[in-house]
């Protein structure tokens, strides 16, 4: 076998296999429920099942915590998602801003 093609199949060194840098992860927001005196206490639950995939139980304690101190933390995902859930609260009536998580 001659030098030269020993050399194309070179492998690339290791250095630069490890140089790769890790993904960066999106900033995280917190989807929040407040409070109102529109909606039924059945109603505000099974839209937090229906939208966040959250179980029957879960979703209870939360509407009883946004009943009782003014809002309750639905859930921590990134912007665009949380945005999304903001629209989707809303057009069901129910009130969700986000904030960024600190």
């Amino acid at each position: 076998m001659s030098k030269n093609a020993k050399s194309a199949t070179a492998r690339p060194s290791t250095a630069t296999l490890t140089e790769k840098t890790a993904p960066k992860l999106l900033p995280q927001f917190k989807v929040i429920l407040h409070n109102d005196d529109k909606n039924e206490f059945g109603y505000v639950t099974d839209t937090i099942v229906l939208l966040c995939a959250m179980n029957k139980e879960d979703a209870q304690a939360r509407t009883m915590e946004a009943d009782k101190t003014g809002c309750a933390l639905l859930l921590i995902t990134h912007k665009e998602r949380a945005e999304l859930f903001v629209e989707q609260f809303q057009s069901r009536s129910l009130t969700v801003t986000i904030e960024p998580v600190e």
